[in-house]
């Protein structure tokens, strides 16, 4: 699907989508929790759909109410084969659930999930005591529990997704365990796990995120969870105001462990008009400078921040390029490649992007399958000579279904093309 996005002034209110980071996590706990948990204000986009299908698949009963999800927890795996769709948090965080069970399960994925390393998996599943071969550190990945606890070593420098999945599942177990994790990445990612699994009755302790503490035995509760606003999603929209408009975002909340959180510090560094009252934030636009951030502990945000620094004056430095090599593209290079298409020049120095401010023209990228590539697109052209075009828009529904839709209802000229 190929849509465009022209040159527009925006203005209006929307509500930030519900985050799928949060609600991947609720559906792992209230698979493994007994009784009845209720998921409100729910995120529904295709990585949290396939959360739902993967614990449906490992025992769980789901419904959609209005309104909410109501999951009953109950973990015995009726399928022997697992599909994560395109979802790395799901394939990452569903293993070691996958391997409590002693039944031999394969899991599966599609898409850029082919692409994407899983060989920080096998390695401490097996010293904890199951079995787990991957296809050389890729899809399609066997797993075999159960699970018996101890001690493993994690390398945490690709993602902390894995480790995610770790201390969701090991605290069911009989036996305590103690994990030492190697150059952790993402913290904040897991300083909303462990808020997930508190809220839900589980206690992890660690030291400075190195040394991980699970004791056994330990029972999750059913429990009744709201799904706070995506940070991720919403940066778009802040961006999109800064940059061409005046918008109010609603459902988003300022004490938030989400990474992407750092977006709102960004837009107040580079000048632009910020108004905050309760969960909602205004954004509007004023003459913008450049910036300098290390992105390394929000390495989603460099989409939105490339279509920001294209507004601003001077050079932008953002760092933590490293993290970019594995997403649903190679996102450095590829950023670097579609925004010269449309007159912005990128540099990609070590593990630094310097994004050269000026003027974005009419033309067309692709998005290589990417929903932020997608996205910063979209917002970049909301400010461009013209418009736009975005081939494989439709990738936005990985984490942002209603994208478009939200953007045309703040006055953006978006246009479906044949």
């Amino acid at each position: 699907m190929m849509k465009s996005v022209a040159y527009s002034k925006i203005e209006g209110k929307i509500k930030a989508p519900s985050s799928k980071s949060m609600m991947q996590r609720a559906i792992a706990a209230s698979l493994l929790a007994k009784g009845q948990s209720k998921i409100f204000y729910p995120s529904f986009c295709e990585d949290s759909q396939a959360s739902m299908r993967v614990a449906q698949a490992l025992g769980a009963k789901i419904q959609n109410a209005e309104g909410m999800v109501i999951v009953e927890g109950g973990f015995a795996p009726v399928r022997g084969e697992l599909d994560c769709g395109e979802a790395g948090l799901c394939i990452r965080m569903f293993a070691p659930i996958a391997a409590l069970f002693s039944k031999e399960i394969k899991m599966v994925g599609h898409g850029s999930l082919l692409k994407r390393p899983l060989d920080m998996i096998e390695k401490p599943l097996q010293e904890l005591g199951a079995i787990c071969q991957s296809n050389h550190g890729y899809l399609p990945l066997q797993i075999q529990g159960p699970l018996k606890g101890g001690k493993a070593i994690v390398d945490g420098s690709v993602s902390s997704q894995f480790l995610t999945g770790l201390l969701v599942a090991l605290p069911t177990l009989e036996r305590d365990t103690e994990l030492t994790v190697l150059n952790l990445k993402s913290k904040p990612y897991i300083d909303m796990t462990l808020q997930v699994l508190e809220d839900f009755g589980i206690q992890i302790h660690h030291s400075d995120y190195e040394r991980f503490f699970i004791q056994g035995n330990q029972k999750y509760k059913a429990h009744d969870c709201y799904i706070e606003g995506d940070w991720s999603g919403a940066a778009f929209m802040l961006v999109a105001a800064a940059i061409a408009g005046k918008a109010c975002i609603d459902n988003l909340i300022f004490d938030s462990r989400q990474a992407d959180r750092k977006i709102l510090d960004v837009l107040q560094a580079v000048g632009a008009y910020t108004a905050i009252q309760n969960d909602s934030i205004t954004i509007a636009k004023k003459n913008l400078k450049s910036f300098v951030l290390d992105a390394t502990e929000c390495p989603d945000l460099f989409p939105p921040l490339v279509a920001l620094a294209a507004h601003c004056n001077g050079v932008s430095r953002i760092a933590g390029l490293s993290r970019l090599e594995h997403k649903e593209s190679n996102r450095g290079m590829i950023l670097q490649k579609e925004f010269a298409k449309i007159g912005i020049k990128i540099g990609l120095e070590e593990d630094t992007m310097l994004v050269y401010g000026g003027t974005v023209c009419s033309g067309k990228i692709n998005s290589h399958h990417d929903h932020r590539i997608a996205m910063a697109g979209a917002i970049a052209a909301l400010n461009s000579t013209g418009k736009i075009e975005i081939e494989n828009a439709e990738a936005v529904a990985k984490s942002y279904g209603d994208f478009f839709q939200d953007l045309s209802s703040l006055g953006a000229e978006v246009t479906l093309l044949a």
